[in-house]
């Protein structure tokens, strides 16, 4: 059987040189330990998402900074919206439960609330 030769690159910047395989494979003996390799750890269940109720809100009047309406549901938020000049009238926000406090939102969320009060 022919020999198998390969490119030894471990040479201290001499450059390579084409050595058997057999001077480079490590010698197997007592000295040598044993390889452990671990398995890889079971994926973590999904967290369960948050039950989400019904959003509630809260209205405030821009210009005198007068809670309007506070913790009230999608269709009282928009009745009172029918009241509103204008979309820039009035600041909502809705409750965060999992963050506990009041987010404002933002303008494109406004103006879809907007898009739904009487008229």
């Amino acid at each position: 059987m022919a020999k198998l030769w390969v490119l030894d690159t471990e040479t201290k910047g001499t450059g390579a040189r084409m050595v058997p395989l057999e001077e480079t494979r490590p010698q197997s003996g007592p000295e040598s330990s044993p390889v452990l390799v671990r398995d890889k750890p079971a994926p973590r269940p999904p967290e369960a998402p948050l039950p989400i109720g019904p959003r509630r809100f809260k209205l405030v009047d821009v210009m005198t900074r007068r809670t309007l309406a506070e913790d009230v549901d999608t269709r009282t938020i928009v009745d009172l919206l029918g009241e509103a000049r204008s979309a820039v009238d009035v600041s909502i926000y809705v409750w965060e439960p999992h963050d506990d406090k009041w987010r404002p939102l933002t303008y494109p969320e406004k103006k879809l609330l907007w898009g739904f009060r009487q008229r």
